[in-house]
């Protein structure tokens, strides 16, 4: 029982690592004794937030684009020319775009389809072979799916590429679980809600005190909250878990919110 987080030794991949949700998550898996690589399109962060949680363990900047698939391929390959396994892969790099229904355009759509859908399903593929390596009926390989409470329930702002990009990584999630369960590999997703971020920045600023008032727990979400669940997906407390979307939200998606 005093083993069921324990994640020391692992090898982690985070995408979008290099701030927000990503970062907090990083941040767990560094102190809990894991070796993360992070990645994030913008090198300059992503190089001082590894540099940064290294104080506290192992963590590797690899900064790529992975909304395109020459990104996802590069980066894919760099991670395979320094690890022979992988044993934890968090989706987590994401995108959102606002604009009213009767202008939303294209350029709005297909940026968002293809950082938080499109990428996660490509550089999934590509890091299967180093997935199976460290999959074992012991120890299973994980993959965790950063989805969004927007993607469970219509969010009030007008993103409607993000919220159903967040709805199709819950069923993709689903999918590839079913898929891959029988090689050892269980996929789970988290849909967070408002957290401190740069892409929540704005709506925080304006709505903060609204989202606060009507959320049960009377708050935003902290690092440590989105960094347990993550753990827990990470760990043997999980084993037994896979193919499911957990909230972390403060219950506002099922006892009512605003976001």
């Amino acid at each position: 029982m005093n083993n069921l987080f324990d994640i020391k030794g692992k090898v982690a991949v985070i995408t979008g690592g290099s701030r927000g949700i990503g970062e907090m998550i990083a941040s767990g898996y560094v102190q809990n004794g894991a070796k993360v690589y992070i990645t994030a399109r913008k090198a300059d962060p992503c190089n001082a937030t590894a540099e940064r949680l290294s104080e506290f363990g192992t963590c590797i900047s690899l900064p790529y684009d992975l909304s395109t698939l020459e990104g996802v391929e590069g980066f894919a390959k760099e991670i395979s020319d320094r690890e022979e396994k992988l044993d934890i892969l968090v989706n987590n790099a994401g995108a959102s775009w606002g604009e009213p229904i009767d202008t939303f355009s294209e350029q709005g759509w297909d940026k968002v389809m293809d950082i938080n859908v499109k990428g996660p399903f490509f550089l999934t593929q590509k890091l299967l072979p180093l997935l199976r390596a460290s999959a074992t009926p012991e120890a299973k390989a994980r993959i965790i799916n950063i989805a969004s409470i927007n993607g469970l329930n219509p969010p009030s702002l007008e993103t409607y590429s993000y919220s159903t990009s967040k709805a199709g990584m819950v069923m993709l999630t689903r999918h590839l679980a079913s898929r891959l369960v029988s090689e050892n590999i269980l996929v789970n997703s988290i849909a967070p809600g408002p957290f401190p971020s740069n892409m929540m920045a704005a709506t925080l600023a304006t709505m903060g005190d609204e989202i606060k008032a009507a959320n049960p727990m009377s708050r935003i979400g902290e690092p440590e909250d989105i960094a347990g669940v993550a753990l827990f997906l990470a760990s043997r407390a999980s084993a037994y878990t896979t193919g499911v979307c957990i909230p972390c939200d403060g219950g506002s998606s099922q006892l009512g919110g605003v976001l």
